[in-house]
């Protein structure tokens, strides 16, 4: 039986992160309806959602309500429902409201269909152009407070020391 969830009404939308730069683990949580669920993802996922946010913003009147400042953090414990898969982002101009569809990440047979399709978990939600572009800066900021890059080869640098190509 799948795992499916659908909330119109979110009180919180985030990403975060666990571990140090370089080797962090980013996930997204959503809390609703006395409910929290959490989905680990990858971090150019994140900066996807990101940037179709601010596109999808940026063609709408701004937005009146923001979270509350620092209400971004991730709350523990942080258990992750599934591994994100595809995304699906939308707009509904009847009810002013982001839509985003989560699905886990299924199984893919030698010739890349998916397998046992219907048994993926999905999480639907609604939330407010607020806390899109909430989200949108929030996700900015974690995504750029990883390893900074190299000035000379534009990797990212570990904090333990880095050999760069080009210095060598």
């Amino acid at each position: 039986m799948s795992v499916f969830h659908e909330f119109d009404d979110v009180d919180k939308f985030t990403v975060g992160t666990q571990g140090r730069p370089g080797a962090r683990t980013f996930f997204l949580q959503i809390r609703a309806e006395g409910t929290r669920l959490a989905v680990k993802c990858e971090k150019q996922q994140a900066a996807a959602i990101s940037q179709y946010l601010d596109k999808v913003l940026a063609d709408l009147p701004p937005a009146e309500d923001r979270p509350i400042q620092g209400a971004m953090e991730l709350s523990e414990p942080i258990d992750p429902l599934f591994v994100l898969g595809p995304i699906g982002l939308g707009y509904d101009r009847s009810n002013d409201r982001v839509l985003l569809q989560l699905e886990e990440m299924g199984e893919v047979d030698e010739d890349g269909e998916m397998v046992d399709d219907e048994n993926r978990g999905h999480i639907r939600i609604y939330i407010t152009r607020g806390q899109a572009a909430a989200f949108a800066k929030h996700a900015g900021q974690v995504i750029e407070s990883g390893r900074p890059e190299c000035q000379w080869c534009s990797s990212p640098m570990d904090p333990d020391g880095h050999a760069c190509p080009r210095m060598n």
